[in-house]
């Protein structure tokens, strides 16, 4: 088991098809370097009292085996998208761990979605056995900080398209995917950032996520010490992509730890 207190390991930093995307030979999707390989996106936190996950993103198991995280205490959600949420019957085994089910901190759209998704978890059970379906119990969640697991968290309002999304501050390390709008309310509480994770999809514009030179012209705005970017497709290979960034700016990659201050 790893001892992850007091980082932040991204777990995934792939786009929702991930890289390499089935069918494609690009030299990204074909390349050796394990930095190109990215799964979807998600993040996991050693807070003072336990791990956090930020999304259960479609790869979980996978990522979890991957970094030795035995087990997971609660779970914030960023939106309902379904590479963000969908790895979520991962958690199964999480209440033996734990000795109850797993606290989802979600806002009231985001619950609702998964009580659909997931119908099966909050049906009568059918089955004689507790490990079957998720043990899960809804804390709502706004843009007001809370506290978790021993740190506060403070939500991030961010646009990503025509929806609402959140993002998430954890000290001065600010966590914001999916998105290609950060709201003039949000602006001050992105200041005096040691670390800024942030979206950054692919070259072209597109509607719903920044593009990389977008996400560098908000990334300058925040002035964090360094910049992050995630959410990525095979468009941006990693190592020429980093040798174009500017200073204090590279792309992220499966299984970076970043301290939390």
């Amino acid at each position: 088991m790893t001892d992850l207190r007091g980082h932040m390991v991204l777990l995934g930093t792939g786009t929702s098809t991930g890289v390499p995307l089935l069918g494609c030979h690009c030299a990204t999707c074909e390349s050796t370097d394990p930095h190109d390989n990215r799964t979807r996106t998600g993040v996991a936190l050693g807070l003072p009292g336990g791990t956090a996950l930020i999304d259960t993103p479609t790869d979980l198991r996978l990522q979890l085996l991957r970094e030795r995280i035995d087990v997971v205490h609660a779970v914030i959600y960023t939106h309902e998208h379904a590479d963000h949420i969908f790895g979520l019957d991962d958690l199964r085994i999480m209440p033996f761990a734990i000795g109850g089910p797993v606290p989802l901190y979600c806002e009231a759209h985001v619950e609702e979605r998964i009580r659909k998704s997931f119908d099966y978890a909050f049906l009568p059970p059918r089955s004689p056995h507790s490990g079957s379906i998720p043990q899960l119990t809804f804390q709502r969640i706004g843009l007001e900080p809370f506290e978790l697991l021993g740190q506060t968290i403070v939500p991030l309002r961010l646009h990503h398209g025509s929806f609402d999304v959140l993002g998430f501050r954890v000290g001065n390390v600010a966590y914001c995917t999916d998105t290609n709008r950060i709201p003039d309310e949000t602006w001050p509480l992105l200041e005096g950032l040691d670390v800024l994770v942030l979206d950054a999809l692919r070259t072209k514009p597109h509607p719903t996520h920044y593009s990389l030179s977008e996400a560098i012209d908000a990334a300058r705005r925040v002035c964090a010490r360094r910049t992050y970017f995630t959410h990525m497709t095979h468009d941006l290979p990693h190592a020429p992509t980093n040798a174009q960034l500017p200073s204090g700016m590279e792309l992220a990659y499966d299984g970076l730890r970043i301290p939390l201050s």
